[in-house]
């Protein structure tokens, strides 16, 4: 059985009350946003890191594989363009971004 408060004794309930749950729920979802970004944003950034530097160390004579499943060698490199060599006919070269590369195994010397 509880006391119900009417009249006078119902304005004795602290006024305060609702910012402290309102905290509470910002906390709550600032912690909810920061869990996202640490197990989904963060890793794709650093995967596309990672890309970007395999790319930027690409050099003429390193054996790729396209997102086709191609497997080539570099030729010739331009600004976001590279051509590479399939097989072994020397006649099939063939001009491609360098996003379209998605593995590259360096020459050995």
């Amino acid at each position: 059985m509880g006391i119900l408060l009417t009249g006078e004794g119902a304005e004795a309930m602290p006024a305060g009350s609702g910012t402290g749950s309102i905290l509470a729920m910002v906390v709550v979802y600032g912690l909810f946003f920061l869990a996202i970004w640490f197990f989904m944003f963060r890793p794709q950034k650093k995967e596309q890191k990672k890309v970007q530097a395999m790319l930027a160390a690409l050099e003429i004579g390193d054996s790729v594989l396209t997102t086709a499943g191609f497997y080539g060698v570099v030729i010739d490199i331009a600004d976001d363009t590279v051509i590479v060599e399939f097989g072994s006919n020397k006649n099939c070269r063939i001009p491609m971004e360098k996003s379209a590369i998605s593995r590259v195994e360096k020459a050995t010397e």
